[in-house]
């Protein structure tokens, strides 16, 4: 991992993401997607309960092998498109966790957010669905992203 990439191991990415997330409003609309800006602030919470092994997540099946999967989403300087498909588990729609209080929720996906880069050292990660086997670097790479992909969908 290179010192220039975005990462929330990284204490000024991190707190960009959290700016950027607590500019979130309920009301927004999405630019892609059916996940309503509540949603899919439960939506980062649930990913983040994924991270820890917290929430258990089914696997999925890509066209590569995992691991090419891994590097291309985590370490290519390509941003993920619009429309990647969720597993139930973390979607809104089906088996997430359901918006109740939109202030609260908010700050359940910051807390979970940073308990991902507090999490102690040498702890086991569990494996992404899709990505396989993952580091704490993977992890908090991933987190960067998926909440960068999606603030994208509904803030700058």
């Amino acid at each position: 991992m290179t010192g220039s990439m975005k990462t929330l191991a990284r204490p000024d990415c991190r707190a960009e993401i959290l700016r950027r997330l607590r500019t979130v409003r309920p009301d927004a609309a999405p630019r892609w997607g059916r996940m309503s800006a509540h949603q899919m602030v439960c939506h980062l919470a649930d990913a983040c309960r994924m991270a820890t092994g917290e929430r258990t997540v089914t696997r999925a099946t890509g066209p590569l092998p995992p691991a090419v999967m891994k590097l291309i989403a985590l370490y290519l300087p390509l941003p993920w498109p619009a429309g990647i498909p969720t597993r139930p588990e973390l979607d809104q729609h089906c088996g997430g966790t359901q918006p109740v209080d939109f202030d609260r929720d908010l700050a359940e996906a910051e807390a979970l957010l940073n308990a991902l880069t507090t999490r102690e050292i040498g702890v086991a990660w569990p494996s992404h669905p899709l990505f396989g086997g993952m580091t704490r670097a993977d992890w908090l790479r991933w987190g960067y992203i998926h909440t960068a992909h999606h603030l994208r969908q509904f803030v700058a």
